[in-house]
């Protein structure tokens, strides 16, 4: 029944500071309607994943965490430090992959993640 997701959308004080951010360290082309369509390539996939309100994986004060899919991690860490973005956290590997924390202008936290090759 579900095809995918069809948008992520929220709220902002400073809507151009926060769409030059996503512009320049995730390299997201948000247009002049405030928004940008991102198209999913094969080997991409979205995560749907529910979270108890005390769960510590992200911020409890933030209700919605968002995960972007990178090709390679190593790329957009060095992408991230030649712009001055620091990592919140350094980088993990599990079963699922790489991942890194950033935090957009607003603090919002958001999860890089580069998937693992099965």
């Amino acid at each position: 029944m579900i095809k995918g997701f069809g948008g992520i959308f929220w709220r902002t004080n400073n809507i151009d500071v926060v769409k030059k951010w996503y512009n320049e360290a995730l390299k997201l082309d948000i247009g002049d309607w405030n928004g940008t369509i991102i198209k999913p390539q094969s080997g991409n996939e979205t995560i749907f994943s529910l979270f108890a309100e005390d769960d510590q994986y992200f911020p409890t004060e933030q209700q919605v965490m968002l995960n972007f899919q990178v090709f390679d991690l190593d790329e957009t860490i060095k992408h991230l430090e030649q712009i001055g973005v620091p990592l919140e956290k350094n980088k993990e590997t599990s079963e699922f992959g790489e991942f890194i924390w950033i935090k957009d202008p607003e603090g919002r936290l958001i999860e890089l993640w580069e998937k693992s090759e099965l």
